[in-house]
């Protein structure tokens, strides 16, 4: 990371020391719940979604939070919660403590994720995109070795191995906190006079993106969880490709996210974007459609080459959420405005199983096309929301009285 300012490099450290534990975690939890803890999945299931529904309700608060009492303050605060809520689930041994001890860790991540994104806007510096196509990239690989770290517990299918991951997790959020303590204290940013209380809620192009965002946010779990369930059920392909189109999609999204997101910049760059996204979609869900009607080899080939495009069009679409994210939110409410943007992104992941699942694989065929429609169709309207997003900012001062003296 030569050349990167000392604040950079912290904060891109802190992050993958994050999502290692993440992965360390993430890979197992499932199991953990039920083979460690003994309890029975439909609980795990029940207790996982009270947490994250009340969740979702904790970002704009703890958004406005990180406005107002420093991004860097709240971040490590909430942290230092989902370290000790974390290590307490060694502890857990009834579905109530897990739904609480679950909770109390998901309105945590909800705050610190609002204060993160207001943080990521300070410390970017003059080439932000460059910083958070770089600060994803790592990201990105933090996951994936934190993944591969999991499987060795995973293969020693021991409780010992289990709660090691678990604290490993706790130990990341706590490392991570410790070293956001090496940031600057960024001076808190005054709001405009006569400005409202929740300015997020009354500007409606960011609302708009929010929902823009939210939806294509679906994209995500078409990998995850779609095409598994359409390789299973639907093709000819050999089992062992799941596990190789996840590889392959975390490892093309770590190599190519700097490449292609440092050169998306401005809210007209990530409007481009979008509609590039869009398009990338377009082509690869017909094309994981049509690997049910080729043979073995070629349904894995197939897969594989739609994994591809898809992975690309994941990348244009991350780049285009940064560059429309932080370039439409005013400085002052950062914290805010990713708050708000979290909510829409989180409400879209926690229905995107149940509309991936009925509406998709219960069309089959027609189901794929119909997403790749619905995903060009949300990129085409990235452009204009760019131009309407732009308009309705404010001006800057120099520009604002260059406008004014104009004949």
């Amino acid at each position: 990371m030569a050349g990167d300012s000392g604040p950079e490099r912290v904060l891109v450290a802190a992050s993958f020391v994050n999502r290692v534990g993440n992965g360390l975690f993430n890979a197992a939890s499932a199991l953990y719940f039920t083979l460690v803890v003994g309890l029975p999945a439909a609980q795990v299931g029940a207790a996982l979604t009270i947490a994250g529904v009340i969740g979702l309700c904790a970002g704009i608060p703890g958004g406005h939070l990180a406005d107002r009492h420093g991004a860097r303050a709240v971040m490590a605060a909430a942290l230092t919660v989902q370290a000790v809520a974390m290590a307490a689930l060694v502890l857990v041994e009834t579905w109530a403590a897990l739904t609480l001890v679950a909770t109390v860790d998901q309105i945590a991540a909800a705050v610190g994720g609002a204060a993160w994104g207001a943080l990521v806007a300070r410390v970017g510096g003059e080439r932000p995109a460059v910083f958070r196509a770089k600060l994803r990239t790592f990201v990105n690989l933090g996951v994936v070795l934190g993944t591969a770290g999991a499987g060795a517990a995973l293969a020693a299918d021991t409780r010992g191995g289990y709660v090691a991951l678990v604290l490993g997790n706790a130990a990341s959020f706590a490392l991570c906190a410790a070293l956001l303590l090496l940031l600057p204290r960024y001076p808190v940013l005054a709001a405009p006079p006569r400005q409202r209380r929740r300015p997020a809620f009354a500007d409606r192009p960011f609302l708009a993106f929010t929902a823009l965002y939210g939806a294509m946010g679906l994209q995500y779990p078409v990998i995850s969880l779609l095409l598994p369930l359409w390789i299973s059920e639907h093709t000819e392909a050999p089992r062992w490709t799941v596990a190789a189109l996840f590889a392959f999609n975390s490892a093309f999204c770590v190599l190519t996210q700097t490449r292609i997101g440092s050169r998306i910049e401005t809210p007209y760059d990530g409007g481009r974007a979008f509609r590039t996204a869009g398009l990338l979609f377009l082509v690869s869900c017909p094309m994981m459609a049509l690997a049910a009607y080729a043979p073995v080899w070629a349904a894995a080939g197939l897969v594989l080459a739609a994994v591809f495009v898809h992975s690309l069009g994941e990348v244009w679409e991350s780049s285009a959420g940064f560059a429309l994210g932080f370039g439409l939110a005013p400085d002052h409410a950062q914290g805010q405005y990713q708050g708000l943007l979290g909510l829409g992104f989180n409400a879209g992941q926690a229905l995107a199983p149940a509309i991936l699942t009925t509406a998709v694989l219960g069309l089959g065929t027609a189901g794929w096309l119909l997403l790749a429609l619905f995903f060009a169709a949300l990129g085409a309207a990235g452009p204009p929301l760019a131009r309407w997003g732009m308009r309705t900012r404010p001006q800057p001062a120099a520009a604002a009285e260059a406008a004014a003296q104009a004949p």
